[in-house]
């Protein structure tokens, strides 16, 4: 069985008085209507012949459209995901406007059955978000993801 694992970047910056993270809506039929634990971390699976920190960095500019900012990276560590998929993570400082992206895209066949596929986007929207406020809308198993850069930036 193959260990099917991502890996992704989690821009962060502090605006004033609290920190921002930087989270995607994920796209497609399955997540329209959703708004709780429907938004990720931006991340994309990679192969063994890849490092997880450059896979990190080419699945931010494949989601986002965007050059990825310059570290340091700062790594938060894995989780497991409910699927099974392990998840890794860098965080990096930096801003970006979230007008700026242009998400990539993927195919499914949609509706399911009907034989037409059409192409939807991999994050339909981004935004920066207060930790709490990113920890009701993430996927479950990345909120960890939030108190390990709270702790980081907490010294």
């Amino acid at each position: 069985m193959t260990v099917r694992r991502s890996a992704g970047l989690l821009l962060f910056r502090t605006p004033g008085p609290g920190t921002e993270v930087l989270i995607g809506h994920m796209g497609g039929p399955f997540w329209a209507r959703r708004d709780q634990a429907a938004w990720s971390i931006p991340k994309g699976e990679y192969a063994d012949d890849e490092a997880p920190e450059a896979a990190a960095v080419r699945e931010f500019t494949e989601e986002l459209g965007l050059p990825a900012p310059d570290g340091p990276y700062l790594p938060l560590g894995d989780v497991r995901q409910a699927g099974g998929k392990t998840v890794t993570v860098w965080a990096v400082e930096a801003d970006l406007d979230p007008a700026a992206v242009v998400p990539g895209t993927f195919t499914l066949e949609w509706p399911r059955g009907s034989g037409r596929i059409q192409e939807f986007p991999e994050l339909d929207k981004v935004a920066w978000l207060p930790l709490e406020q990113a920890r009701d809308k993430l996927v479950a198993a990345q909120r960890a993801f939030l108190d390990r850069l709270a702790e980081l930036l907490a010294g």
